[in-house]
């Protein structure tokens, strides 16, 4: 999730933020109709303990807070997943400006785990982010321990650059591996399908 302080102000590190609908997806802002939804996703310790800034448990005020804390923002995009053939809230997806760069982030509710939705949001914002963007190149990471996020970063072409340690609100002090994607891999990858904005 999007932790404020770690995000920069300067607004030449700033994004547009459009609608993106993929293959089986629509990412679009969250609003308060995904509020039910997302905490049910969110409350859930499998989820919570891979990601560094979301809180276990996880209710509706959680979620209504990220909504408001995310509509305010002046940098980065944060999408909610959605599913284009019935608009079910499956998950979330973002890139943000960090200290080191633009970094990729995501998470799909446990019930939709398996499907390829984190890839297809994954694709979708990395060809947002090399298109709208001057970056040159993009970062990810994965908790050691979930293989599921490691074969979406995977399968985005990134190339591991080491290991490291984050602070999870969740689970606390764990390690993570650390990747990257330069734009002359992503030109080179560019096989997937391109979302439509």
């Amino acid at each position: 999730m999007i932790d404020d302080e770690d995000v920069q102000e300067d607004s030449s590190q700033s994004i547009r933020c459009p609608v993106l609908v993929t293959e089986r997806l629509v990412m679009r802002p969250p609003h308060v109709d995904d509020i039910a939804e997302m905490a049910e996703l969110a409350n859930n310790r499998r989820v919570a303990d891979m990601l560094s800034r979301m809180p276990h448990p996880y209710g509706k005020a959680e979620a209504r807070d990220f909504i408001e804390r995310t509509a305010k923002r002046g940098s980065g995009c944060a999408y909610a997943l959605a599913l284009a053939d019935s608009g079910a809230f499956v998950g979330g997806a973002g890139l943000d400006f960090r200290e080191d760069g633009l970094e990729l982030g995501y998470w799909v509710g446990e019930p939709y785990w398996g499907n390829g939705y984190a890839t297809e949001a994954a694709h979708a914002l990395i060809d947002l982010a090399f298109r709208a963007t001057e970056v040159d190149q993009i970062g990810a990471w994965c908790r050691v321990v979930n293989g599921g996020s490691r074969r979406v970063i995977h399968k985005c072409g990134f190339q591991y650059v080491g290991q490291g340690m984050i602070d999870s609100i969740s689970a606390g002090r764990v390690p993570v591996e650390r990747y990257v994607l330069d734009r002359k891999t992503w030109v080179s990858l560019r096989t997937w399908a391109p979302a439509r904005a």
